[in-house]
């Protein structure tokens, strides 16, 4: 099993919204970074964890944690003209440039998981969300580190 940190501003969905929904699933579209595709296309499987992670937002900070409930498959919000921050003008439907894989929400956190917390923790020295200048908004997490957060946040690692 992998661990992923997956980023999105509350304003447009947020934890709150996934869990209230009527099946606590949604497709994680829009996703328009190269890097980010290929890590949800190439090393997500299902059954993986991941903490859903509010950005621009104050405070920023883990809200939950989702597991990978498919495989990838075309994110139609890259053919949707209407559709500001999904169209690609680029992407054609029998060459898709991006793609989409599913999350279910497992539990959110006791209360959000602020970044000026995280940033105290022992052991998150590498974590890719706390280097300098990253702004991928899917991030791969260490066994290591999903264990720290999990503890400061007061819920089981195991997540289930």
């Amino acid at each position: 099993m992998k661990y992923w940190l997956l980023k999105t501003e509350p304003s447009q969905f947020s934890f709150d919204d996934l869990w209230k929904s009527k099946t606590r699933t949604t497709g994680w579209s829009e996703v328009r970074n190269y890097q980010a595709r290929n890590l949800m296309r190439d090393d997500m499987k299902i059954g993986d964890l991941g903490f859903f992670y509010h950005s621009s937002a104050d405070p920023t900070g883990i809200a939950g944690i989702v597991e990978i409930a498919s495989g990838p498959y075309t994110d139609p919000t890259q053919f949707d003209k209407k559709n500001e921050m999904g169209y690609d003008p680029k992407s054609k439907p029998d060459a898709p440039s991006w793609i989409q894989v599913d999350v279910r929400a497992v539990r959110p956190f006791p209360k959000l998981l602020e970044l000026s917390e995280i940033r105290k923790l022992k052991g998150l020295s590498k974590m890719v969300l706390l280097q300098r200048g990253s702004r991928l908004s899917v991030q791969p997490v260490s066994a290591a580190e999903w264990a720290i957060i999990c503890r400061a946040a007061g819920v089981s690692a195991s997540a289930r």
